[in-house]
Protein backbone atom coordinates (compact mmCIF):
# COMPACT_ATOMS: atom_id res chain seq x y z
CA UNK A 1 0.00 0.00 0.00
CA UNK A 2 0.60 3.72 -0.82
CA UNK A 3 -0.36 6.80 -0.45
CA UNK A 4 -1.52 8.63 -3.13
CA UNK A 5 -1.54 12.45 -4.18
CA UNK A 6 -4.59 14.12 -3.55
CA UNK A 7 -5.24 16.38 -6.28
CA UNK A 8 -6.45 19.89 -5.37
CA UNK A 9 -9.72 21.80 -7.22
CA UNK A 10 -8.47 23.42 -10.62
CA UNK A 11 -6.94 19.90 -11.36
CA UNK A 12 -8.55 19.11 -15.02
CA UNK A 13 -8.89 15.20 -13.83
CA UNK A 14 -11.32 16.09 -10.97
CA UNK A 15 -13.83 17.62 -14.04
CA UNK A 16 -13.70 14.62 -15.58
CA UNK A 17 -16.28 11.43 -15.53
CA UNK A 18 -15.19 8.59 -14.58
CA UNK A 19 -15.11 5.03 -16.57
CA UNK A 20 -16.96 2.10 -15.10
CA UNK A 21 -14.63 -0.73 -13.64
CA UNK A 22 -15.37 -4.19 -15.85
CA UNK A 23 -13.44 -6.30 -13.95
CA UNK A 24 -11.25 -6.22 -10.74
CA UNK A 25 -7.66 -6.36 -11.76
CA UNK A 26 -4.78 -6.70 -9.27
CA UNK A 27 -3.88 -2.79 -9.95
CA UNK A 28 -7.40 -1.89 -9.32
CA UNK A 29 -7.33 -3.77 -6.08
CA UNK A 30 -3.86 -1.85 -4.53
CA UNK A 31 -5.74 1.42 -6.12
CA UNK A 32 -8.93 0.52 -3.20
CA UNK A 33 -6.03 -0.46 -0.69
CA UNK A 34 -3.98 2.88 -1.53
CA UNK A 35 -7.18 4.89 -1.32
CA UNK A 36 -8.11 3.82 1.76
CA UNK A 37 -4.62 4.25 3.50
CA UNK A 38 -4.49 7.75 2.02
CA UNK A 39 -7.91 8.69 3.09
CA UNK A 40 -6.98 7.65 6.59
CA UNK A 41 -3.60 9.47 6.43
CA UNK A 42 -5.82 12.56 5.32
CA UNK A 43 -8.11 12.14 8.29
CA UNK A 44 -11.10 12.18 5.85
CA UNK A 45 -14.23 10.03 5.58
CA UNK A 46 -14.22 9.39 1.74
CA UNK A 47 -12.31 9.18 -1.14
CA UNK A 48 -13.01 8.89 -4.58
CA UNK A 49 -10.55 7.15 -7.49
CA UNK A 50 -10.22 10.46 -9.24
CA UNK A 51 -9.25 12.89 -6.39
CA UNK A 52 -5.74 10.34 -6.78
CA UNK A 53 -6.02 10.92 -10.30
CA UNK A 54 -7.40 7.57 -11.79
CA UNK A 55 -10.97 7.94 -14.10
CA UNK A 56 -12.82 4.86 -12.53
CA UNK A 57 -15.88 4.74 -10.66
CA UNK A 58 -14.59 3.63 -7.62
CA UNK A 59 -15.05 5.28 -3.65
CA UNK A 60 -14.02 4.29 -0.46
CA UNK A 61 -16.01 5.58 2.45
CA UNK A 62 -15.67 5.51 6.43
CA UNK A 63 -17.75 7.84 8.36
CA UNK A 64 -16.63 5.31 11.55
CA UNK A 65 -18.54 2.19 10.94
CA UNK A 66 -15.35 0.40 9.09
CA UNK A 67 -14.31 0.64 5.30
CA UNK A 68 -17.24 0.36 2.38
CA UNK A 69 -15.51 -0.04 -0.94
CA UNK A 70 -18.03 1.11 -3.66
CA UNK A 71 -17.05 -0.13 -7.05
CA UNK A 72 -19.60 0.78 -9.72
CA UNK A 73 -22.01 2.70 -7.20
CA UNK A 74 -25.59 4.25 -8.15
CA UNK A 75 -27.84 6.13 -6.16
CA UNK A 76 -31.27 4.11 -6.63
CA UNK A 77 -32.93 6.21 -3.45
CA UNK A 78 -33.18 8.92 -1.48
CA UNK A 79 -35.50 11.18 0.85
CA UNK A 80 -35.64 13.49 3.31
CA UNK A 81 -32.98 16.48 3.10
CA UNK A 82 -30.26 17.65 6.00
CA UNK A 83 -28.94 20.88 5.46
CA UNK A 84 -24.60 21.14 7.24
CA UNK A 85 -21.21 21.76 6.82
CA UNK A 86 -18.94 19.73 4.27
CA UNK A 87 -15.49 19.74 3.03
CA UNK A 88 -13.67 18.15 0.95
CA UNK A 89 -10.06 16.06 0.65
CA UNK A 90 -9.99 17.92 -2.43
CA UNK A 91 -10.59 21.56 -1.22
CA UNK A 92 -8.07 21.72 2.22
CA UNK A 93 -9.20 23.53 4.98
CA UNK A 94 -12.14 24.65 3.30
CA UNK A 95 -15.84 24.12 3.90
CA UNK A 96 -19.30 25.30 3.10
CA UNK A 97 -22.63 24.77 4.48
CA UNK A 98 -24.58 22.00 1.58
CA UNK A 99 -27.81 20.82 1.74
CA UNK A 100 -27.96 16.62 1.07
CA UNK A 101 -30.57 13.76 1.02
CA UNK A 102 -30.64 12.28 4.77
CA UNK A 103 -31.26 8.65 3.72
CA UNK A 104 -29.92 7.00 0.11
CA UNK A 105 -30.05 3.61 -0.85
CA UNK A 106 -26.94 3.04 -3.38
CA UNK A 107 -26.17 -0.37 -5.34
CA UNK A 108 -22.59 -1.19 -6.21
CA UNK A 109 -20.12 -4.14 -6.75
CA UNK A 110 -17.23 -4.78 -3.29
CA UNK A 111 -13.63 -4.98 -4.01
CA UNK A 112 -14.25 -8.87 -5.23
CA UNK A 113 -17.23 -7.50 -8.12
CA UNK A 114 -20.03 -8.78 -5.76
CA UNK A 115 -22.83 -6.98 -5.47
CA UNK A 116 -24.50 -5.34 -2.58
CA UNK A 117 -27.28 -2.42 -1.22
CA UNK A 118 -26.17 -0.37 1.18
CA UNK A 119 -28.65 2.07 3.09
CA UNK A 120 -26.93 5.12 4.69
CA UNK A 121 -28.44 8.28 6.76
CA UNK A 122 -26.69 11.38 7.93
CA UNK A 123 -23.25 11.81 7.44
CA UNK A 124 -22.99 8.42 5.94
CA UNK A 125 -25.50 9.63 3.47
CA UNK A 126 -23.60 12.60 3.12
CA UNK A 127 -20.72 10.93 1.98
CA UNK A 128 -22.17 8.81 -0.76
CA UNK A 129 -23.63 11.93 -2.33
CA UNK A 130 -20.95 13.68 -2.09
CA UNK A 131 -17.99 10.97 -3.63
CA UNK A 132 -20.15 10.12 -6.35
CA UNK A 133 -20.55 13.50 -7.41
CA UNK A 134 -16.67 13.41 -7.45
CA UNK A 135 -17.27 10.24 -9.88
CA UNK A 136 -19.07 12.49 -12.56
CA UNK A 137 -16.93 15.41 -12.30
CA UNK A 138 -18.66 17.31 -9.88
CA UNK A 139 -17.27 19.33 -7.15
CA UNK A 140 -19.13 19.90 -3.79
CA UNK A 141 -18.58 23.61 -4.06
CA UNK A 142 -21.00 23.57 -7.04
CA UNK A 143 -23.61 23.22 -4.27
CA UNK A 144 -22.53 25.52 -1.22
CA UNK A 145 -25.51 27.84 0.05
CA UNK A 146 -23.48 31.20 0.76
CA UNK A 147 -19.54 31.15 0.56
CA UNK A 148 -16.65 28.92 1.54
CA UNK A 149 -15.20 29.18 4.29
CA UNK A 150 -11.85 28.30 6.02
CA UNK A 151 -11.77 25.87 8.67
CA UNK A 152 -9.11 29.13 10.84
CA UNK A 153 -11.54 31.39 10.74
CA UNK A 154 -13.08 32.62 13.79
CA UNK A 155 -17.06 32.01 14.76
CA UNK A 156 -18.96 34.64 13.78
CA UNK A 157 -19.66 36.36 16.46
CA UNK A 158 -23.13 38.27 16.97
CA UNK A 159 -22.11 41.78 18.47
CA UNK A 160 -25.05 43.91 20.03
CA UNK A 161 -25.84 46.86 18.46
CA UNK A 162 -28.26 48.13 21.05
CA UNK A 163 -25.61 48.89 23.68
Amino acid sequence: MALREIRIQGDPVLEKVCKPVKEMTPRLKELVDDMLETMYNANGVGLAAPQVGVLRRIVVIDVGEGPYVLVNPEIVESDGEQTGQEGCLSVPDMYGIVTRPMHVKAKALDKDMKPYEIEAEGLFARAICHELDHLDGRMYTELVEGRLHSYDEPEDSEEEDNE
